[in-house]
């Protein structure tokens, strides 16, 4: 269903979280990680002890969403594939494993949580949530566009058909009186919940798709023995700590030009992946949609030339890149030729990406 109920609209508007926060200036490089495509079984039970798993390695420590501010626990996620699911193995540090809610598809950010983002295709737009809390609950969402752009349709009712979770506490869950060491996530997500049609076969083998992990972490409290999000002096409840894979620059996990390269290597050992050259063709690109944003919001009208929003020279791997822009009567197109592929690239007012 669309979301016209009030109080849930307002809620996903800040999901994962300041949804209309903007950065400026993209500098951050995204991560990368190769997923090796595994032969061997994977019981999905929550154990990292699979012999799959072995093979894998883990990414770096996840980091703050925003800053250098080194997180106060750690999380590191494993990735493998085969021709029928994506497998994660997310690994998180926590001393005090608590979770309260137990309906699917309810807000599972009120808990700490572990969160997955998916967009296949890399265009930004028709691009999939998951959120998993440690009692193992599940909120899953289909998302048209970010939500930067106003007229972005939000499936909450979309659920990952087949999906397989399974979540293993090293501790006891929503015991005060202990500390725990954590817990461990693990999950297995069909391709086929990604088809955008019947007969598409997207499985990614030898491709990339854009990808990213955020972890959510509350300061507590404890009421009448139980955990409780901890709230100030006025009865707020305090800011939550994002933690991520592939750092953002800005607290907006809905930026996915900004999320992380996963590559479905074919080969059981090891491979290697280097962003290619055209991508960062496309950052370029994102970063002039930004700029227009802000401009437009400035001055309520669209620039109509490129000095209006860079005075600076653009240059992807000291090749000079020389966007044009277009205004037409209801937005605008900025285009650029790659000096690498010789492919044109669009960018449309709505953030709609066009090769």
């Amino acid at each position: 269903m669309f979301l016209k109920n009030q109080w849930l609209t307002i809620v996903l508007v800040f999901s994962s979280i300041a949804m209309f926060s903007q950065s400026k200036k993209n500098t951050i490089v995204p991560k990368t990680y190769v997923a090796s495509k595994t032969s061997n079984p994977i019981l999905i039970d929550g154990d990292e002890s699979d012999i799959s798993w072995n093979k894998a390695d883990w990414t770096a420590l996840f980091e703050d969403i925003e800053n250098n501010i080194k997180p106060k626990y750690a999380t590191k996620v494993k990735m493998l594939w085969d021709e029928t699911n994506f497998y994660i193995l997310a690994k998180i540090e926590e001393p005090h494993v608590w979770a309260n809610l137990k309906q699917r598809d309810t807000i599972i950010f009120y808990n700490n949580d572990f969160e997955v983002f998916i967009d296949p295709d890399g265009d930004t737009f028709n691009y999939y949530e998951l959120e998993i809390n440690a009692l193992n609950t599940a909120w899953d969402l289909f998302l048209s566009k970010p939500y930067r752009e106003n007229d972005n349709v939000v499936l909450n009712d979309w659920n990952i058909p087949g999906l397989k979770s399974a979540v293993k506490i090293n501790g006891t869950l929503n015991n005060p009186n202990d500390t725990d060491e954590g817990w461990v996530l693990e999950m297995a997500i069909p391709w086929a919940s990604y088809k955008k049609s019947y007969n598409e076969y997207n499985v990614p083998a030898d491709k990339f798709w854009r990808v990213n992990f955020s972890r959510v972490n509350w300061q507590h409290t404890i009421v009448n023995g139980k955990y409780e999000r901890k709230k100030d002096a006025d009865g707020k409840f305090l800011p939550e700590y994002n933690w991520v894979w592939s750092p953002m620059g800005v607290i907006n996990m809905h930026e996915p030009e900004k999320w992380g390269y996963v590559y479905f290597s074919s080969k059981e050992e090891k491979d290697t992946f280097t962003i290619p050259q055209d991508e960062k063709v496309k950052w370029e690109l994102y970063n002039l949609y930004r700029a227009q944003k802000e401009y437009y919001q400035n001055n309520k009208v669209w620039a109509k030339a490129l000095t209006d929003l860079t005075k600076e020279t653009i240059k992807v791997d000291g090749k000079v890149l020389k966007p044009i822009l277009e205004n037409h009567s209801s937005g605008y197109n900025i285009m650029v030729k790659s000096p690498f592929s010789n492919q044109t690239f669009t960018i449309k007012e709505d953030g709609q990406f066009l090769k």
